[in-house]
Order: C-alpha cells, then structure tokens, then sequence
C-alpha cells in the first residue's frame, strides 16, 4: 500500500515566508515542504527578469575568449563550431551560428553523423585544416578531447572549449575553456547545473556585451554621504559589470589623511561613478579627496536619458525598490542599489546600441530552454528563468524560426506550451534525427531561412521520431529477459545489456527505461564496425561519471554527467570489459531503493478546491528535474458521477467531484477497474491529484490529475 507522506512544518515559518516574499499560505507552505526558504532561491520561482540571470563573466576565461572571436571576426578567419548531435548540442550549435553569422564570421559548423562518435574528432580537425581554418569552437562536447585539441594545436589551429560536463583529470590544452564543471574557472557562487546550450549562450551575451563602451572597462562605484560631520565612503569594484572585489567602506572626518585610507589605491586606474556627481563632489571636497585628480561619472544623469522617471529619484529611495534587495540576506545597501542600477543602465544602453536585441536573445532563450528540459538539467536558480521566459514568448505566439514548424508537427501550436510538452513531444522529437545518425538534420531545421524547407525538414524530422519510437520498442522487447538476468546476476546493483540489435541512437533511451522498471543504474551496450558503444544511465544516486573513470583505461572515449553518460572500446575488450564491471558492481553503494510514497506539498479542503490552484501551479513551473509537479491532498471529496473511458484493455476512469461551489473533473489513467470495486458514485475519496489544464476543441479547462486515492474513512 503507498505511503501519503505531509511532512510537518512550522507556523512561525511559514508566516516568515508570507511576510517577507509576499507569499499567500498555500505557497508559503509549499516552500516550506520542499525546503525553499532561502530568499536566494525563493527568488528564482517568484521573478522572471533576466537581469537574476548570471554574469558570462563568472568564467575566467570569458575575456579571452571573446577577444580571440572578434579578432578572428574582424581578419577574416575561417571558424568551425563543432556541437552535438543532441538536443542540448544542436541548439548551443544554432545560438552560436546564428549569433557568428549575424556578426559578419566566416562561419561554418560540424556535428557527428552516420557512426560518428561524440566529441571532436581527428577527421574534424584534418578536414578543417584542410580548408586553411584557424579557430574552432566546441559546444556541448570538448572537455575530454585532449588528444585532439593538441593536434588542432600541431596543425596551427585554436581551441575554445565550451561544454557543461564533467572535466577529467587532464584538460584540453592549449585551449580557452569556459566549462561551469572546472569549478577553478569560475566565480564560487555559480551555479554550474546549466546545459552546453546555456555556456554557448553566455559566450553570445558576452559578445554582445563586447560592442558596449563598458567592455573591459574597470569601474569603481562610490557612494557617499555625510552624517555628524562625518563622510560615509562605500566603494565596489567591476570590470564588464561583475563585481572583483568585495565592497570597501570606509568613515573620513577632517583628521583622516590619504595616508591613513585604502580608497585612494583603490580608485587609482578606475572610472569612478556615483549617483549624482555634483553631490558626491561636494561632499568629497570635505575629505583629502580634495585636490584629488580623479573625474566622477553621473550614473543618474546617464540612466535617466534612457529612463526619465530616475531622474528625480534619490539613491535611497531607489534602495527601497531593489527587488534583488528584497530576496538577500542582509538589508539593502545604497551601494548595492547603485551597483544594480549600473548594471541595468549599460543592459539598456547594449538594447539602443544593438537593433532588434531583445528579439534576437528571445529566440536564442527558447534554444536554451528546450536544451534545460532536454538534458534534464535541474530547474533551478537561472534554468527557472530561462524556462519561464522561453514558455511566455512561446505562448505569446512569437516563435522562433523551426521550432515553429516542430510545433505544427507535434501539434502544439494554440495551446498553452508547458515544459511537460517540451519534455514529452518537443526534444524526443529533435533528438530522434540524431539518434538515427542525421544529427545535422536537426540544426538544418534551426539555421534554414526558407520556410518551405523548414516545414519538408520537420516533416522528416517526425518521420525520424516515428522510426526512433519503434526501434526503442522493438529494443525494450528483445533485451527484457536479458535485463531481467543480469540484475540477478548482478544481486539487484546494476544491469548489463549487450545486444547488437539495439540501434546505437537509442543505447540512451533503452537503459533509462531499464534503469526506471529495476531501479538500479543501467548499462546498454551495441556495436558499430568493431566498436562497442554504450549507454549508462543512474538510478538511487550513483554517480555514473565516477562509476565510467574507474574504467578511463579501457575506453577509447567516454563522458557524461552525473545521472548519464556515454562510452566506447574496441569489441576485443569486451570480456576485459565485462570482468572490470562486474568487480566494480560489487563496491557500488545505491541509494534506497524507490517506493510508493508520495510526498504531499499542500492539503487542501475541497471547499478551498478553486481554479487558483492553477495560479499557485503557474508560478511553480517550470516542472522537472529537482522541482516535481506540485502534489496536492483533498479529503473527504464527493464523487457525484464516475465512468470508465478507452477502448484498450486498461481503461481510464473519468470522475466527476462535487467541491461546493465547483465541480471539478478529474482522470485517473489505468484506474478503470477501481470503479464498483473500491467505491461507487455517490461516495467520497481522499484524493492526491496535480492541477492541470485539459484543452480540447480549443476550448480550455482545469481539470485534476489523480495519481492516488482512497475510499475516506
């Protein structure tokens, strides 16, 4: 019997919650259950302004790789941007292009097709070489190709790596790398669960940010103000508008000597701006600061020229409407205002100097978001944004070019898009061309600028998704009996499939479902011309990455993440292989094991059961990975009608509950058989359900998903 599992929590915190953020009680107990508490992350469920997205510049090597790209723009070079043939790779590969192209690049990029193997290639490098190129750039693949970055190096090319998987020991070199996962290389507080699509898409907003006077420049903001005959002085320093340095504050009065302060070192070699010039240098004039040869920029004559209204707005007041203020840790700071001001002057200034901007970052943010579902990166901190804003401008109706035509295909367009739709029909649809060995045919649909061509390439496209759905069903069938032995064999800690029936493509797909019926982590294993090439996908935490550099020897390439990765060796190791995974098999450590028990984020008495349940549902999207679906309780719920509905064997069951002022339907799939066995219309249930919209015939409405219930007591 399942487990219904409302965690406890407490009144006091879930007042702090409403008080603070604003929150009514059911959303503020609902953080409380998942354990959202922290302003921090509360901020990236209740905001959807890019400003909270990171800096590009978080990466070290950010700087360098923007400088090495604009000077192979600028003399002409020949670059090659060499993705995958994923979802994720495919539309790093696109945001990249498109944005190249745009700039004038002599660009062109490859992506492996047929039985080409992930990653750079020798053949790619040779072939590129050949045509006398100088710069390639990777996209969702490189951090592991050592061996061929040094032969780019040999044949007089460079290398920026740009990829979001775990680094080996060793790293490309030479090469410029902008990897979140080399934690080294980049700022502390980042949030490295971001797609290849999303480190291709920062380098793009870097280049962008690259045509703005405030490039490379360092700045220091300064605030000052006076109180007592005393001088307040807080500075900050940023260079392409991310913070190097910690705040510096300091408390000058008429015997406070240059000797005796650290600001004027600091300001040396600084632009210095302040919220109004005329202000802070009077007040300066009180200090050493006197004759001091520095000149002040006026942020609040600058930002004003774009937005009127700050003009007449003192720093303190706009201190009190800081939203990012309103989710830290600590009070708002009027230097912490200035500085979020600065960074929204020079965003704003970038949109006036670069027509069409905002337009080209929607489109590339729909790539980006289609890459966060598709690699089921978890949907927090940034990936919450870049998911809700691509869904809005999607259901707005401002689609971008080939996924428009993907849409029609699938059937999407009119209703509202969710990441449920991008997780179940969008990306298995784009990943099956690459699956199939036509990865290209993927980015063809993004880069084609004819619309005839896009709409026969979606069509192909939903023929390969058609052939992929069938290889993987005719795979499930064949491998079931050789799964089910080897997780006996193994004593119920992982699972070994090898069969050179299963297509290559699906190794993925048909070790995930293998990993979800046992769960336990699950390893399929075809071959292609000699070469055996695997799957792996996790189950009860391992860490499947780890579990594939135990084995680094023995592989000619191999990577991933943590929850799934790739592999291949020659098919003369394969009993050497098949020896090392059964000893490794032996010291896995697996997490507990799945169960029926269901955690309840909320009870809701069914008087209260109203369509602003949507609402509340609305704002916790994106669902996905780290973020589940909210789970609701209703006890006690009258079922005033009930049928059973489908013509297969297992029939559905279609409710119809009477809430008071709402009578509300309801679906239970595969549950036909509980009517007039477990209760009878006119009973009442206690229900666990999602809120959902059902559309049909163009008409919308909500309408409750049960996924458990129980005759009430």
């Amino acid at each position: 019997m399942s487990s219904w599992n409302l965690k406890n929590i407490s009144k006091d915190e879930v007042l702090r919650l409403q008080e603070r953020f604003g929150l009514d009680a059911i959303s503020a107990s609902i953080f409380a259950r998942r354990g959202i508490t922290e302003g921090k992350d509360i901020l990236f469920f209740m905001e959807d302004d890019l400003r909270f997205q990171q800096s590009p510049f978080s990466f070290a090597d950010m700087e360098e790789a923007v400088d090495r790209i604009n000077e192979a723009i600028e003399d002409k070079e020949k670059i090659l941007i060499f993705g995958d043939k994923d979802v994720d790779g495919v539309t790093a590969t696109t945001v990249l292009y498109d944005y190249l192209l745009s700039a004038g690049a002599d660009v062109r990029y490859r992506l492996p097709q047929g039985n080409e193997a992930y990653g750079l290639s020798m053949e790619a490098v040779d072939d590129f070489a050949g045509e006398s190129g100088t710069l390639i750039i990777t996209v969702d693949c490189g951090i592991s190709n050592v061996a061929e970055v040094s032969h780019a190096a040999d044949l007089g090319i460079e290398v920026i790596v740009t990829d979001h998987h775990e680094p080996q020991e060793i790293l490309p070199s030479p090469a410029i790398i902008l990897d979140p996962k080399c934690t080294d290389q980049v700022h502390r507080s980042f949030f490295t669960g971001i797609s290849g699509c999303a480190v291709a898409y920062k380098l793009v907003s870097a280049l962008r940010f690259s045509q703005s006077p405030w490039y490379k420049q360092p700045v220091t903001l300064m605030d000052v103000t006076a109180e007592d005959g005393q001088l307040a002085v807080s500075c900050l320093r940023t260079r392409n508008l991310f913070p190097t340095s910690r705040i510096l504050t300091e408390t000058l009065d008429g015997t406070t000597g240059a000797g005796e302060s650290q600001l004027p070192d600091f300001l040396t070699g600084q632009i210095i701006a302040v919220w109004d010039k005329e202000e802070a240098t009077r007040l300066l004039r009180q200090s050493f600061f006197a004759g001091a040869d520095f000149e002040l920029t006026d942020i609040r004559s600058l930002i004003s020229a774009i937005v009127p209204s700050f003009s007449a707005l003192p720093l303190s007041r706009l201190k009190e409407m800081s939203k990012i203020a309103k989710y830290g840790d600590h009070p708002p700071t009027r230097i912490g205002s200035l500085y979020n001001i600065f960074v929204t002057y020079a965003q704003l200034d970038l949109q006036k100097k670069i027509p069409g901007l905002k337009e080209q970052e929607e489109k590339d943010m729909q790539l980006v978001a289609l890459a966060a579902v598709a690699d089921i990166m978890p949907l927090r901190n940034e990936n919450r944004l870049f998911v809700r804003n691509a869904l809005s401008s999607m259901n707005a109706g401002r689609i971008r070019a080939g996924l428009l035509e993907i849409m029609a295909c699938q059937e999407l367009l009119g209703k509202r898009v969710t990441s449920k739709d991008m997780g179940w029909s969008l990306t298995p649809c784009l990943n099956a061309p690459g699956r199939l060995g036509q990865g290209p045919l993927a980015a063809a649909l993004f880069t084609e600028t004819d619309v005839r061509e896009r709409e026969r390439i979606a069509e192909k496209i939903r023929d390969c998704n058609e052939q992929r759905k069938q290889l993987s069903q005719d795979a499930e069938g064949y491998t079931a009996l050789a799964a089910k032995a080897s997780v006996d064999k193994f004593r119920g800690k992982l699972c070994l499939v090898i069969d050179e029936r299963v297509n290559k493509g699906i190794t993925g797909s048909v070790a995930a479902r293998i990993a979800e019926r046992y769960d336990v982590p699950a390893m399929v294993v075809t071959f292609v011309e000699g070469i055996a090439v695997g799957s792996i996908r996790s189950a009860r935490g391992v860490n499947v990455s780890d579990f594939l550099n135990q084995m680094d020897g023995l592989f000619i390439s191999h990577g991933g993440h943590i929850g799934a990765g790739g592999f291949s060796f020659t098919r003369d190791r394969l009993a050497e292989f098949e020896k090392t995974v059964a000893r490794l098999a032996e010291k896995l450590e697996l997490g507990e094991a799945k169960a029926d028990i269901y955690d309840i984020d909320a009870n809701i008495p069914p008087n209260y059961l109203t369509p602003d349940l949507l609402k509340i549902s609305d704002r916790m999207e994106p669902f996905g990975e780290e973020n589940p679906p909210l789970l609701f309780q209703s006890k006690g719920v009258l079922v005033s009608k009930a049928v059973t509905m489908g013509r297969s064997e297992r029939l559905h069951l279609k409710l119809e509950l009477d809430c008071g002022a709402y009578k509300w339907p309801a679906i239970l799939w595969g549950g036909g058989e509980r009517l007039h066995r477990d209760f009878e219309p006119g009973d009442r249930l206690d229900l666990l359900y999602h809120v959902e919209r059902n559309y049909f015939n163009g008409a919308e409405t909500a309408q409750l998903m049960i996924v458990d219930m129980r005759k009430s007591n």
